[in-house]
């Protein structure tokens, strides 16, 4: 996010470290919830999250304020959460 160009600190930066603050955010929500069910909902809502910042991540190598090299370690992180997400939910589903 740092090297993003100064006339976007307030905008698309702001929105991806409210994002990026929203992931585990969400997660630690529905681990604090009174049922699997509802902890879903927030992985859910978690992995949704995930799926933004991978767009706002696009968008910043679409606009050539990071090269595709960043672009594409910063996918394979999101991806890596997704998977991890993903796994989660199974697990609790499965559970159920």
């Amino acid at each position: 996010i740092g090297c993003l160009p100064q006339n976007e600190k307030y905008a698309l930066s702001d929105q991806m470290r409210r994002v990026v603050v929203s992931i585990p955010s969400n997660i630690a929500e529905g681990r604090g919830r009174d049922t699997d069910k509802e902890y879903i909902y927030f992985l859910v809502v978690a992995r949704g999250s995930k799926f933004e910042l991978e767009t706002q991540i696009l968008i910043c190598e679409r606009l050539n304020y990071i090269t595709a090299e960043q672009a594409e370690k910063a996918l394979m992180m999101c991806d890596e959460v997704g998977k991890m997400l993903n796994s989660l939910i199974r697990s609790l589903k499965a559970k159920g």
